[in-house]
């Protein structure tokens, strides 16, 4: 029998900006979006550690995360 010890997942997510709003409302919209998203992770009591996270020239963000894979142990993935 085979049992999972510890699990996560690493993703990188581009947040990008909406067309047909101006631009200065769609780069706040993704800043808004970017801090929903970590919200909802701790909301859902995931387990997570974002590795980098840079914005980009357009004002979209780009986070490189790993994070729990659903509510699997993350042993030493998120040291």
């Amino acid at each position: 029998m085979k049992r999972v010890k510890a699990a996560c997942i690493c993703q990188t997510l581009h947040f990008e900006l909406k067309d047909g709003v101006s631009r200065d409302y769609a780069v706040s919209q993704v800043k808004q979006e970017v801090e929903q998203y970590k919200k909802g992770l701790e909301r859902n009591h995931t387990q997570y550690r974002i590795v980098e996270q840079k914005e980009q020239p357009d004002g979209s963000i780009i986070i490189k995360i790993v994070k729990q894979y659903n509510s699997a142990p993350v042993g030493d993935y998120l040291n």
